[in-house]
């Protein structure tokens, strides 16, 4: 039995193409170079078209494997694995990377189980054994205290997850084709165990800080909750969310849904403020690939500046204040 090329599996929410599908292109990219081996990319919806399709090309994948029927119109489990099992025992790859989100921290394991693979989670970081061709897996173990490096040198595909906004797209070329492949659904692909009935958001919390352009992040500096004021608002200003290390979650500031780092989410907004974090490595590896990055802090052998694009050395209380009241004022002048 032959396994070949490397797959990445893409999302699509009406009819369109989510961001992290081209993330894992980037991904998967690196990982087929070294490998000198094709990129895949695998669709799995009830509709979808090849205009949008053909954006995977643009952005890294050279052949992509539709799969398309009514019983993949919202994700459920059952059929979205029949599906790619489906898919995994015709063609045979060599590697299976998805996005450690909803869809891919349900899929992956249950596919896993199916076709007698490994499969790693949540990796933070993805090589090809240039030696041996197996895949190198890292992600945070014990708390995000140390990086563990997994492999499955015998069972095939090797299967892993990525967390969304770990890697930028690759730029995007419009001139680049590639081949599409149509593949029609197994007979058993719906399932009468469970069935969608309707999506209902909640309305309870702040947006998704993962989703944000701009995330005002703070850290043990900030000494205590009442002084996450000034973050609000100057989130707020500049219509953003407030994110936090782990340091302030475990001391009971914020919830752990804010919480950016290898044990929180990762992040990659325009514009990340880092206020009073002191740049631990776990903390780093959640917001690092941010466009660009203000810190703040008091101490000027602070790890964070390390990665900064712009450092302020100073007190965040004197700051903080001067730089909210400054665009505040701005905003009231000349609303955004």
């Amino acid at each position: 039995m032959t396994w070949k090329d490397i797959w990445t599996l893409a999302e699509v929410k009406d009819g369109n193409l989510h961001e992290v599908s081209f993330e894992l292109l980037a991904w998967g990219r690196t990982l087929a170079d070294d490998r000198d081996c094709r990129l895949c990319s695998v669709v799995l919806s009830d509709e979808i078209a090849d205009s949008e399709l053909e954006h995977l090309f643009g952005y890294g994948a050279d052949i992509i494997y539709v799969l398309k029927d009514p019983a993949l119109a919202h994700f459920l489990v059952e059929p979205y694995a029949r599906a790619l099992v489906h898919l995994v025992q015709s063609y045979q790859p060599e590697v299976i990377l998805a996005a450690a989100t909803t869809t891919g921290r349900t899929l992956m394991p249950y596919v896993a189980v199916k076709v007698h693979a490994g499969l790693t989670a949540d990796c933070t970081g993805l090589e090809i054994d240039l030696d041996t061709g197996n895949l190198l897996q890292t992600r945070p173990a014990i708390g995000g205290n140390i990086m563990a490096t997994i492999k499955t040198p015998e069972a095939r595909p090797q299967m892993a997850t990525v967390r969304p906004k770990s890697a930028r797209s690759l730029p995007f070329d419009a001139d680049r084709t590639g081949e599409m492949v149509v593949v029609d659904p197994p007979n058993d692909l719906a399932t009468d165990r469970m069935r969608f009935e309707r999506f209902i958001p909640d309305a309870t919390e702040e947006a998704a800080i993962e989703e944000s352009d701009v995330i005002v992040s703070g850290g043990y500096g900030m000494q205590n909750l009442a002084n996450f004021q000034w973050l609000a608002r100057l989130a707020k200003v500049l219509d953003g969310s407030v994110g936090v290390s782990r340091a302030a979650v475990e001391r009971g500031w914020k919830p752990y849904p804010r919480q950016i780092g290898l044990s929180g989410k990762t992040v990659a907004p325009k514009l990340y403020i880092a206020c009073g974090i002191s740049g631990a490595v776990q903390h780093l590896a959640g917001m690092q690939t941010s466009e660009n990055i203000i810190a703040i802090n008091l101490d000027s052998n602070a790890q964070i500046f390390q990665v900064a694009d712009l450092g302020i050395v100073g007190d965040l209380f004197d700051v903080l204040p001067a730089l909210v009241y400054k665009l505040e004022k701005q905003r009231e002048a000349a609303p955004l």
